[in-house]
């Protein structure tokens, strides 16, 4: 049988090219064969595209051709009176009104496509044009990132593959301005007691009461609430508004490198005050303005603590929560402050849910005092936590409490610090739309019989392309852990056993449990289905092969179910979430019988349906979250496991791309770096011991080992474009720049392996 696509773990994405059979055949199965000739004419729209992504997937070009023509007979009136309304692309309230519009185009760019993958260029160029001119404003809709990108931009950069019109220029922007304030502020850190009266502080009832509100503007300085009026009084504003930098929505604001003009735009935006001192607060810290960043956070917490805001993804975020995240991160970037923030907390019961109308706020606002608190080994490490009042795991991987609530983990007895890496090193050119991507325990392009990446992977230090290999890179970096599936390409135990005996590193062994049909048997477009007992049924049957086949390895740590499934993505665990989690408590407890020497983790989505997880799903003995929040770390993320699961908790996936607009490719490492390692120090502010935080968290994964040049479509590029707007110093996820090393201008793919900034900082901190 023919092999159409590979699913990977990257994101949690997977472009929509992917879409297959779960047995990924077309052409070589008879019933398939015979499918192809049946009549398309009475099928809606929203069944042929799908079925146009798989047959160009599976090179089945008769049958794309076959839908191509169905679609327009049946559909072109109505798409091109959606079309002619349009003189922009339509905004997300009235974009369902275009639905026929945007299948359409999509159908027409999968043609185009179809006949580029064919070698039929000029009849593409062609097709790729005429859907740009009929159809500027169509959008596709993403389901596994849950966004639009657009198909004239799409079918654009096509065009430029075809003609050969590929290299990237990046353009640096003018240099940082930073706001200069008309009032600092009478105190350099407020304290808010002398200012007014709190009340029911770490209950819902939270409130602060301001005393005399004239002295608490003198004391914050310009900007910082309540002080708005001395905005005005900056003869700086009056300047910037004449040279016509203050132009547009203040949301065009949030990534410049303008900073004064950013200052002054969101000193005066129309948004609630809570959302509004977030980012004063963000735009002051970017300044280098720690002390002004700090007051604008801590007013935030003080004042709005019940701020409510919506994400890209029309999802509740609380700026409070962030602003915590955010002053704790630059204190630890920033010892020479000498300062700590104590007992800052702002937990939203039922936030992870969309309604925002059954929120509690239970309120600690914090205080910002002299730090010292001066930190040597971590306690994780050295501290007497006494004997554990609870045990989850067995003999060869456990998780330990204690009287105090915190968590350890230890492997084969002792201590472990999950300090892991997402390892998925694809060859440029490769790409999971066409099925192309190679399993990289196997891959020997150089046949001299061993994987590329694990032994020949080189670093261009000294000119002569010595092979070093991935896996010394990643001993060296203090990797201790990779994150792999068993399926849908079967792990290598010889490669594996040896990344261990020689290595020192080991696997946590996963099971996709249905996303992306993976293992349930079921066809992308009916999704695996969770009351579905063949489904069940089969997913079972997958988990059990996984622990049968690898539960006598040494280098398996343990147990991993999913991969954020409860976002849905050709599955129904988001709309059927009981049914999920009961059907996962299930499956976790035969693995315990199979094997009850390891604990089993749940990989979800942030922290969505945790609620669920709670009730339905007491047999996972660690939560582990896909996490993209900012640079600042997870913010609440470890408080929230403690109150709703009170269990370990580790990051399945986190990172930052390498590329920022408007900086040089070396500004954007450093920025890459900064996010790493503030995720990192957030981590350990969160293990056991440490008085900073609450205790439960037992290391990280970061997202990724190697830039993965397909992501974003065309695999022989490296693409800065990006559709999906995301929480980095760029504002989106350049997808293909997510790699802490990458694969340099490509002609040295699968070998060349540039180490960036991240990776040093890596190299320091996971050997100290």
């Amino acid at each position: 049988m023919r092999k159409t696509a590979r699913f990977i773990t990257g994101l949690g994405w997977i472009f929509l090219t992917s879409f297959v059979t779960s047995q990924n055949v077309w052409a070589e199965d008879p019933a398939v064969v015979v499918a192809v000739q049946e009549d398309f004419s009475q099928k809606p729209l929203a069944e042929l595209l799908p079925m146009a992504w798989a047959a160009s997937s599976s090179g089945h070009y008769d049958k794309v051709n076959a839908i191509t023509e169905a679609a327009l007979k049946a559909y072109e009136v109505e798409a091109l009176a959606e079309a002619s309304r349009l003189a922009t692309f339509p905004t997300k309230d009235v974009i369902e009104q275009y639905k026929t519009m945007n299948n359409l185009a999509t159908v027409l760019f999968v043609h185009a496509e179809a006949l580029m993958h064919q070698g039929k260029n000029e009849e593409s160029i062609a097709a790729f044009k005429n859907t740009i001119k009929v159809y500027p404003y169509a959008q596709s809709w993403d389901a596994s990132r849950g966004s639009f990108w657009s198909v004239a931009e799409k079918s654009q950069e096509s065009i430029n593959v075809m003609l050969g019109v590929e290299k990237i220029e990046v353009v640096k922007e003018a240099p940082k301005t930073r706001p200069t304030l008309f009032s600092l502020g009478t105190d350099a850190i407020v304290d808010y007691t002398k200012y007014g009266t709190f009340s029911g502080i770490g209950t819902k009832e939270y409130k602060f009461s301001m005393g005399n509100p004239n002295a608490l503007a003198r004391a914050v300085g310009e900007g910082i609430y309540p002080n708005t009026g001395d905005v005005y009084k900056n003869s700086r504003y009056k300047d910037v508004y004449r040279e016509g930098r203050l132009e547009g929505s203040h949301w065009d604001f949030v990534n410049t490198q303008d900073l004064e003009a950013a200052y002054f735009k969101w000193a005066m935006a129309p948004e609630a005050p809570g959302v509004k001192l977030f980012f004063l607060g963000l735009i002051l810290e970017n300044s280098g303005m720690y002390l002004e960043a700090i007051k604008a956070y801590h007013a935030l917490v003080v004042n709005f603590p019940n701020s409510v805001s919506w994400t890209y993804w029309h999802t509740p975020w609380y700026p409070a929560q962030a602003a915590i995240g955010k002053i704790k991160n630059i204190l630890r970037f920033n010892p020479e402050l000498k300062l700590a923030f104590k007992n800052a907390k702002v937990d939203v019961i039922n936030g992870s849910d969309k309604d925002i109308q059954n929120d509690i706020f239970i309120v600690s606002p914090g205080q910002i005092v002299p730090n010292g608190h001066k930190k040597g080994r971590p306690a994780y490490l050295v501290k007497n936590f006494g004997k554990p009042t609870r045990i989850l795991g067995g003999a060869k991987a456990r998780f330990e409490q204690y009287a105090d609530g915190n968590w350890r983990m230890f492997v084969d007895g002792k201590p472990f610090v999950i300090k892991g890496i997402t390892y998925s090193p694809t060859k440029i050119g490769q790409t999971a739309d066409k099925g192309t991507i190679a399993n990289w325990m196997l891959e020997d392009t150089n046949g001299n019989g061993r994987p590329d990446g694990p032994y020949d992977a080189w670093v261009d230090t000294d000119g002569k392309k010595t092979p070093v290999g991935d896996f010394q890179l990643l001993k060296d970096m203090g990797v201790n852990a990779l994150r792999v599936y068993h399926h849908p390409d079967l792990p290598q135990k010889k490669v594996l056993s040896d990344l261990y005996k020689k290595y020192g590193i080991r696997v946590i062994m996963g099971d996709f449990f249905g996303k992306y049909t993976i293992g349930s048997g079921a066809t992308w477009a009916e999704g695996t289905d969770y009351e579905n007992p063949v489904h069940l049924a089969n997913l079972m049957k997958s988990v059990e092969e996984m622990v049968t086949e690898f539960k006598d390895e040494p280098y398996v740590v343990m147990w991993l179910l999913g991969n954020e499934n409860n976002y849905g993505v050709a599955s129904n665990a988001d709309k059927k979430p009981q049914a999920y989690y009961e059907f996962v408590n299930k499956v976790a407890k035969r693995i315990k019988e199979l094997d009850p020497s390891r604990p089993v983790a749940l990989c979800n989505g942030d922290t969505i349906q945790i609620e669920y997880v709670a009730k339905y799903a007491t047999e996972i003995d660690v939560y582990g979250a896909n996490l993209y929040r900012g640079d600042y770390g997870f913010g609440s993320f470890w408080a929230e496991v403690k109150r709703v699961l009170d269990r370990p908790a580790f990051v399945t996936e986190y990172g930052a791309p390498a590329y920022v607009k408007g900086s040089t490719l070396e500004e954007a490492e450093a920025v890459q770096a900064n996010y790493h390692q503030g995720s990192w120090l957030d981590i350990m502010a969160n293990m056991a011991g440490d008085e900073e935080g609450e205790g439960n968290a037992v290391g990280g994964i970061a997202f990724e080992w190697l830039d993965e040049w397909w992501k974003n479509y065309e695999p022989e590029k490296h693409d800065i474009k990006a559709d999906v707007i995301g929480p980095f110093a760029g504002g989106y996820y350049y997808e293909e720049w997510f790699g802490i090393v990458g694969q340099g201008e490509g002609q040295h793919s699968p070998f060349l392996r540039h180490l960036r900034a991240a990776y040093f900082m890596y190299k320091k901190i996971w050997n100290e």
